[in-house]
């Protein structure tokens, strides 16, 4: 597996773990839909959580959730209607960035709630 893939799932981990601290119930993970992959589903108090997860070895070129981009986005949104409409889910449903960094001594996680809205 190459390094940025490596660290990438690494990320996605830690963002795991954080969420299940924090009270969220794992419903999926890397869930693809066409030409999308939404990294975590979670769900917390009748909340849908898509959860895009960005992991980096420095800030040098920018924070993690700055790689979030516009057709990313799009593509996010249609792949999260389609599971809800899949699994005949009556929720609200919230976009989030969680943006890693990995550090000597480990992650700095910031959790970006309703990183980005859908219409």
């Amino acid at each position: 597996m190459a390094k940025h893939n490596t660290l990438g799932q690494l990320g996605e981990d830690e963002a795991v773990a954080y969420l299940i601290k924090k009270g969220y119930e794992i419903l999926d993970r890397n869930y693809r839909y066409q030409k999308a992959e939404v990294d975590i589903l979670a769900l917390k108090a009748d909340v849908l959580t898509a959860v895009e997860v960005k992991t980096r070895s420095t800030t040098e070129f920018g924070n993690p959730q700055d790689f979030v981009k516009p057709k990313q986005i799009q593509r996010l949104v249609g792949a999260v209607d389609a599971f809800i409409g899949i699994h005949d889910l009556d929720v609200e449903v919230r976009f989030d960035i969680i943006a890693i960094v990995k550090t000597p001594s480990g992650f700095d996680i910031e959790h970006l709630e309703d990183a980005f809205y859908y219409f």
